[in-house]
């Protein structure tokens, strides 16, 4: 049984074959027998994890087993503490309310990559970074959910799925660990 853990960069979609713009799984991965465990949008960074066992596959994937996915969003402006409050408490999304999630400010995360291409930049607009941790995954839900309480995501890197996280892995380069 295999795992990989693979620091997805912006622009790669979560699958192997590409599709207009984006680059697939194939440009950076080259074991056979492996399928994702999860999905991370092509304009999302970070951490995704491929297996070749089933059951581990669905474990990941499946919202149902509530395996938390922590991220490092960085947002316009500086959202208020009642902005946490409702990523806290659930925010109202077109699809329902969503779980609770975990929220709280954060430094930007020592160490980070320059994102090619860069975030939109605007001088009278600051940004800030949060930590979000997720036990569900909707359909772009960490976008949503900080587009609600009004602070627009700039850059989102999911950083952590359940007790696998990114470690020193920089864009594109991926681990095999053998469980």
């Amino acid at each position: 049984m295999r795992l990989i853990r693979f620091n997805k960069p912006y622009g790669v979609l979560s699958q192997f074959t590409p599709e207009g713009r984006w680059q697939g799984l194939k440009d950076h991965i080259t074991l056979p027998g492996v399928h994702v465990a999860g999905r991370l949008d092509a304009d999302s960074e970070g951490l995704l994890l491929l297996t070749d066992h089933g059951p581990w596959q669905a474990r990941i994937a499946d919202p149902q087993h509530k395996m938390p996915k922590t991220y490092w969003v960085q947002v316009e402006g500086v959202p208020t503490e009642a902005a946490l409050h409702t990523l806290r408490q659930g925010v109202h999304l077109n699809d329902g309310l969503t779980r609770p999630a975990q929220a709280r400010p954060i430094d930007e995360p020592q160490g980070l990559w320059p994102r090619t291409p860069p975030i939109r930049y605007r001088a009278n607009i600051p940004t800030s970074w949060l930590e979000v941790v997720l036990r569900e995954g909707r359909n772009r839900q960490v976008r949503r959910m900080t587009a609600a309480v009004g602070h627009p995501t700039l850059r989102l890197i999911r950083a952590s799925i359940g007790a696998w996280d990114l470690g020193q892995l920089k864009p594109g380069e991926y681990q095999l660990i053998t469980l």
